[in-house]
């Protein structure tokens, strides 16, 4: 009788742990995959300086300081699972000063892009809308890029979680022309983390638990989609 429950026992242990092996293999988990080499992601936090962006119906926080805080966000758990990021902003201001252009500031940030020669690209932006309604996260690719279109697919599929969760509906990841998906051939996504003109969803943006869980939604994106690249 002892063998039969301790056989029991041990198939139990051996189904779960297979159950745990397909789960993390589907999901792509961070700390279950070790790439054959470094990967190289550059980090985008959007606008910066006087060029603040849209702003919370409510705080007034800026999209500039939003995007850099998820930016860092960012950074901490790629480098703390071995990928190499390259912020291109990484603090408040912009990157020519504020007696730079617009179009200065886009031309060193395209100019980090080349030089890293990275594996991904992620811009980080916060949405604004007229009708106040409108929140959610939704990501936005190159449609002249497949590789783009694929990157920006895997994270909004990651999004769509917390979408699921917090709005009650999922999204599609959308064609976008805009110059940071357009700058380079490096696979690129621009992601709206939601919308400051929702006061609902700046809730969620200016709270740090928050921020963290669409920073893992969004890393978990990335990596899915260059551990999928590596292994075609």
């Amino acid at each position: 009788m002892f063998f039969v429950v301790e056989k029991k026992r041990l198939w139990i242990i051996f189904v779960i742990f297979m159950i745990l092996c397909i789960i993390g293999v589907t999901t792509y988990s961070l700390f279950c995959y070790t790439p054959a080499r470094e990967f190289v992601v550059v980090i985008d936090a959007g606008h910066g300086g006087s060029d603040g962006g849209v702003k919370g119906i409510n705080s007034g926080i800026s999209e500039a300081e939003i995007n850099l805080l998820v930016a860092y966000n960012l950074k901490s758990i790629f480098e703390d699972n071995g990928i190499r990021v390259v912020l291109t902003r990484s603090g408040k201001s912009v990157l020519d000063g504020e007696s730079g252009t617009k179009q200065d500031d886009f031309n060193k940030r395209k100019k980090i892009i080349l030089d890293t020669k990275p594996d991904a690209v992620v811009s980080i932006h916060q949405n604004k809308f007229p009708d106040s309604r409108r929140r959610g996260a939704q990501v936005f690719f190159n449609p002249h890029s497949s590789d783009g279109k694929a990157l920006a697919v895997a994270v909004q599929q990651k999004l769509n979680e917390l979408n699921m969760e917090k709005v009650g509906r999922t999204f599609s990841a959308l064609k976008g022309d805009y110059y940071l998906l357009n700058c380079s051939e490096y696979p690129s996504c621009i992601v709206e983390c939601g919308f400051l003109s929702n006061t609902e969803d700046e809730k969620l943006l200016t709270d740090s638990e928050y921020r963290q869980l669409l920073s893992q939604s969004i890393a978990d994106g990335i990596y899915q989609y260059l551990v999928e690249r590596e292994t075609i």
